[in-house]
């Protein structure tokens, strides 16, 4: 034991048999023991700073020295998923320890490397503070996604450099494992993803699923959609200008017929039917309509009481969507899309929606994400989260969902991706059973990515791995926002 921590100890009334006792068996038994077992506080607080300072910290380990560490680098790796490209990023400080984050899956790497040169040299641990000063480079949907990968890698290496769970530095926890939904595409044959449906519950354990169905499904039958001689409704995520993807919801006139209607509650009753009534059923992906094609499928899927029924319309038409949910029964939900907790707040005082969904890589990291998950719970509003990277991004909203009260479920969107599991070294614990994810008590995010499987699944056009990027070590603008 160091000279001054025993001159406190003599001091504070410990004897020479209690301190070789301590040497011995370790300052967790010696605590254990003690109790703090006579270490009276008035003494301590009599002691000078200095010693009482090192006696009280001693455990804590001082190889990351937080409050010196400094960014140096960010590189990145693109790996595949199954929605795409989904860049992780990797954040260097001067002391050897580094935070992993990642963009919103299929967005670019360069969101983030732009961002590289105007966090050098600061501390990683202060990430409010980083995040402000970056977060006016970030908007909605995929444009956001540099920004949040920042902020996710700013929380892992800070939980690395003070040994706690990133979930700790958020406040603390709700709950030991995080409820996922198990987030399936639709296929054509209505029996046969049923059955998908199924096996997702009995075999794989999911408690909660979520279900496309749309206007797709009507592309080849006659007289099932309005508008279709002009449109092609297949084209659903063609963003090229003018087409039926790029054009948002109230400007396709197009209408479902009570056909297409019949067809479309067909597929859900098959669906309903195989899973029971006891799981909860979302939906998403409908196409591109009005609100009032909204509201007349709305009251369609009544019967099958469904968890949600999710962006009817465009996240940002405030006044339509409050008119939707007090139309129908189904929960109406929105927010994948949506940056930073403004917009949010504007949706729930507007009573627009009945639980929020933001995308934590695009709402603006953990904490952002925390904030508006409190926000919604303050004026009675759930929040599901939306998902679709890999375990880098994965397990940042795994500590989120830890640390927030109205949480209701994750989306798992990789389930049939054979090689996602294994993209995470995780100290040999699961990070997914039976439809739930552990929340590991591992300092930072919890896990490290897998060098060897990630190198299998780089972008073919993009082969980089964590290269060095000094190309964007150089500030070349003014970025203040007011003189």
């Amino acid at each position: 034991m160091s000279s001054p921590s025993k001159k406190l100890l003599e001091r504070l009334g410990v004897h020479d048999d209690e301190i070789a006792d301590n040497e011995a068996n370790g300052r967790r038994n010696f605590l254990r023991k003690t109790g703090m077992g006579g270490l009276a506080l008035g003494a301590m607080m009599a002691a000078p700073l200095g010693e009482t300072l090192e006696y009280t910290t001693q455990g804590v380990n001082r190889a990351s020295a937080p409050g010196d560490l400094k960014i140096t680098d960010m590189r990145y790796a693109t790996v595949m998923n199954s929605t795409g490209r989904c860049p992780v990023i990797r954040i260097d400080t001067n002391q050897g320890i580094y935070g992993l984050g990642e963009v919103r899956d299929g967005a670019n790497w360069r969101y983030a490397l732009f961002l590289k040169s105007r966090i050098l040299g600061l501390n990683p641990c202060n990430v409010e503070m980083v995040f402000k000063r970056i977060k006016q480079f970030g908007f909605h949907g995929r444009q956001a996604g540099g920004v949040c990968a920042v902020e996710m890698a700013l929380w892992d290496l800070a939980g690395k450099a003070y040994g706690v769970p990133a979930y700790q530095l958020l406040g603390g926890k709700y709950r030991e494992k995080v409820r996922l939904y198990a987030d399936t595409p639709e296929v054509d044959d209505p029996e046969g993803f049923a059955e998908k449906m199924r096996t997702r519950v009995e075999d794989q354990g999911f408690t909660f699923l979520k279900m496309d169905f749309g206007l797709r499904m009507l592309a080849n039958i006659p007289d099932t959609v309005v508008n279709s001689n002009f449109w092609d409704i297949n084209r659903q995520w063609d963003m090229s200008p003018g087409s039926y993807g790029a054009t948002e919801h109230p400007f396709t006139a197009v209408q479902i017929t009570e056909k297409g209607l019949d067809i479309m509650m067909e597929y859900v009753s098959k669906v309903r039917d195989a899973v029971g009534y006891e799981i909860p059923l979302a939906s998403d992906h409908y196409g591109h309509f009005d609100l009032n094609n909204a509201i007349r499928l709305g009251r369609a899927v009544e019967p099958y009481r469904l968890a949600w029924l999710e962006d009817l319309v465009p996240w940002k038409y405030t006044d339509q969507l409050a008119e939707i949910a007090r139309a129908i029964e189904t929960p109406v939900l929105t927010g994948e899309d949506i940056y930073l907790k403004e917009e949010f707040i504007k949706l729930i005082d507007h009573r627009a929606v009945d639980i929020v969904h933001p995308d934590l890589a695009s709402a603006g990291g953990l904490l952002e994400t925390k904030k508006i998950g409190d926000y919604g719970e303050d004026h009675g509003v759930a929040m599901a989260m939306h998902f679709a990277g890999t375990p880098v991004s994965f397990m940042a909203n795994v500590h989120c969902a830890a640390a927030t009260q109205n949480f209701i479920a994750l989306e798992h969107h990789s389930i049939d991706v054979p090689y996602w599991n294994d993209l995470a070294l995780t100290g040999g614990e699961p990070m997914i059973e039976k439809g739930f994810a552990f929340v590991p008590e591992r300092p930072g995010l919890g896990i490290e990515l897998n060098e060897d499987v990630a190198r299998q699944h780089l972008d073919p056009e993009d082969q980089s791995y964590f290269r060095p990027t000094p190309e964007w070590d150089q500030v070349r603008s003014w970025d203040r926002l007011w003189s």
